[in-house]
């Protein structure tokens, strides 16, 4: 279901060309773009003109390496998988959102056709050409809302299923992104214990050495007393 709805994504984005590359893109690593290119049969350029509009959304990301014998930059690329399921979600939102205006004004609002040219005026537009089609002339008829507003209804459930699905995917998501961090939290303190324990090691070690140092010293320091009193 994720790979359909990044696809759904990247088409509705690059085209129909790039139906393919989410299924070539890893969410974890990056991928040569030369890769990328062989199995899609595209050019160098083409596929880097897909992934340059896909990485305008901010929904790819890519890294640079630098070829010591000939010189040029390879790209690599991965697919942001949270960033593009939220951008799918705002997308679909904004769709409701038009169905629903358009709900709301079949609901309130008069809309009229012309059944030879099958042109729809709504009802200002009717008025000014007198209720009369401005292409053939022939009166225009009150169209019944009823069908519109039932076909957008199904749009609208359609749509709301969708967003079911992408919320789901989101939430998984999230879930694997903070999974990531609580990791990546712990190894950054298991480092720094690590570390703090080996300094305490090493400043045992110099008081120790310091100690074994001083010892010494005041031993000769009682030695010549005694040589001294013999003298005496």
């Amino acid at each position: 279901m994720l790979q359909k709805l990044l696809t759904e994504i990247v088409i509705s984005i690059a085209g129909k060309q790039a139906e393919q590359i989410v299924g070539l893109l890893d969410g974890e690593k990056y991928v040569n773009e030369f890769i990328i290119a062989k199995k899609l049969n595209l050019t160098i350029n083409q596929t880097r003109n897909i992934l340059y509009k896909i990485s305008d959304e901010g929904l790819v990301s890519f890294i640079r390496k630098k070829d010591k014998r000939k010189g040029w930059y390879t790209y690599f690329w991965k697919i942001e998988v949270l960033k593009s399921l939220e951008f799918l979600k705002d997308s679909i939102m904004k769709k409701m959102e038009q169905v629903r205006h358009q709900i709301k004004s079949r609901e309130l609002k008069e809309f009229y056709s012309c059944e030879t040219c099958n042109i729809e005026f709504n009802e200002e537009s009717a008025l000014v050409h007198n209720f009369t089609c401005n292409e053939c002339g022939n009166i225009v008829a009150r169209k019944d809302n009823a069908p519109a507003i039932k076909e957008y209804t199904k749009e609208l459930e359609k749509l709301k299923r969708e967003l079911e699905l992408v919320d789901e995917e989101l939430k998984i998501e999230r879930e694997k992104v903070e999974k990531k961090k609580l990791k990546g939290i712990k190894k950054e303190e298991k480092i720094k214990l690590k570390e703090k324990e080996e300094t305490k090691k090493k400043r045992a070690l110099l008081r120790e050495k310091a100690k074994k140092e001083k010892k010494p010293e005041k031993k000769s320091a009682k030695s010549s007393k005694k040589v001294t009193k013999k003298k005496k």
